[in-house]
């Protein structure tokens, strides 16, 4: 229970995170007269996450298609965050609850804030999601606001530190509930479903985009220079995104087809 909300309030931070930045992105749009250029500047700066101040030289035909259609990729990134935190909380709901097949009526799960899962559940799901509020404040008003570039590059590594401590418990959390599921003699449900189909389609085709951005990220890392603190940071943060939505989909994908006890 601890570790299905600690999974679900992060990824309500990431959530508000990519909220915010859609937010920037259609402020600008308004405020800006030439909108694609002005909102690449500002992804070079914010939304990717970049220390470097430099343009990017972008003349090919292919860059031209990467750099428009990037924009298209947030609300994926939006939708599976949303998506998966509705999921996390239907199976951190139905832990421990057992279906009565003797009898006909439907029997209720007793909510019990205070027993000691579901307590330590919440605090520490709390705590996870108003460390992240903090901490997204805090990165938004550094970088837009101060001209110093120590503090710029001190809120770029509070932002990636944050956001790599949360992706690293989460997908530890998702490898421990698959191996929990490995002692549990509870036999696959491969019968066909369309609500599980639709959920586990929309599951995987929302982390598509977010994939698309990890990896384009990994790939401008990698070319770029000069490689300096921030951008390791956000290598290991690309990374992790990567490893973390895998691990996730498999454990709630599993999830979804587990037999009830």
């Amino acid at each position: 229970r601890c570790g299905l909300m600690l999974t679900l309030t992060t990824n309500l931070a990431v959530w508000m995170s990519a909220v915010t930045d859609e937010s920037v992105h259609k402020a600008h749009s308004k405020l800006k007269k030439n909108t694609t250029e002005e909102l690449f500047r500002w992804l070079l700066k914010v939304g990717m996450r970049s220390s470097s101040m430099e343009e990017c030289n972008c003349n090919s035909q292919i860059c031209q298609i990467f750099k428009n259609g990037y924009f298209w990729l947030y609300p994926f990134n939006i939708e599976y965050s949303l998506f998966a935190s509705a999921m996390v909380y239907v199976m951190w709901k139905n832990v421990g609850r057992f279906i009565d097949h003797h009898s006909h009526h439907i029997q209720r799960l007793k909510f019990r804030l205070f027993r000691r899962t579901f307590f330590v559940g919440v605090i520490l799901g709390l705590i996870i999601l108003v460390s992240g509020l903090g901490v997204l404040i805090l990165y938004e008003v550094q970088v837009n606001s101060s001209a110093e570039p120590s503090k710029k590059n001190q809120a770029l590594t509070m932002y990636y530190i944050f956001n790599i401590v949360c992706l690293s418990l989460m997908s530890l959390v998702c490898i421990g509930g698959s191996v929990i599921y490995r002692f549990d003699k509870r036999d696959m449900d491969r019968h066909k479903n369309p609500t599980r189909t639709l959920d586990v389609a929309l599951l995987m085709g929302a982390a598509l985009g977010q994939y698309a951005i990890s990896y384009y990220s990994i790939v401008a890392i990698v070319a770029s220079t000069p490689r300096d603190t921030i951008s390791a940071l956000n290598l290991t943060y690309a990374l992790l995104m990567i490893a973390q939505h895998t691990f996730q989909n498999i454990f709630v994908i599993e999830g979804l087809h587990r037999q009830p006890p």
